[in-house]
């Protein structure tokens, strides 16, 4: 195999939803302060890629609605060629992480972006995001939401959604 000395800087994107309003609210309704609901997407080869309610997409960086992002984390390098990476993405749309798998609390953007985070660099995301729904869930307030939340489908419009349709160009 042929290796050089290719590597491709990683970034998390994280965005909150609430645009501090969770951080305002959360104590008067959950009982406990929460900092934002975080959306979160993986920035690498100059594209940014999300998973949502309309399964894999991508864009720009800062190219959704949502704009810029609220904070940037570096994850590290990677040497996975942008070719594996499509194939990889490709396959998780058909598989896990296609649109009508998407739940918010069980299976949403900052699942997809911990196990990217994971293939690409090793690196998992901030706890902080992936223990946000089981915080939410285990307050009576959150309980009581449960059912309404679970039919919200986050698909940050702005992405052109990847499919394998896609690469048969």
């Amino acid at each position: 195999m042929d290796q050089h000395d290719s590597t491709f800087g990683v970034q998390l994107f994280i965005y909150d939803l609430s645009r501090g309003m969770a951080r305002q609210l959360s104590p008067i309704m959950l009982g406990k302060q929460l900092d934002g609901i975080w959306h979160t997407s993986v920035v690498v080869y100059g594209e940014e890629f999300f998973y949502g309610g309309a399964g894999i997409s991508s864009c720009p960086p800062g190219g959704t609605m949502l704009g810029p992002p609220d904070t940037v984390v570096e994850l590290g390098n990677t040497e996975v060629t942008e070719e594996i990476f499509m194939d990889y993405l490709s396959s998780l749309g058909e598989t896990t992480c296609s649109g009508d798998k998407y739940r918010l609390f069980e299976h949403n953007c900052n699942t997809f972006t911990n196990e990217v985070a994971q293939f690409l660099t090793g690196n998992k995301i901030p706890s902080y995001i992936t223990d946000l729904p089981s915080e939410v869930l285990s307050t009576p307030f959150g309980q009581v939401l449960r059912p309404i939340l679970d039919s919200i489908h986050i698909a940050p419009p702005g992405g052109n959604v990847i499919s394998s349709q896609n690469n048969h160009g």
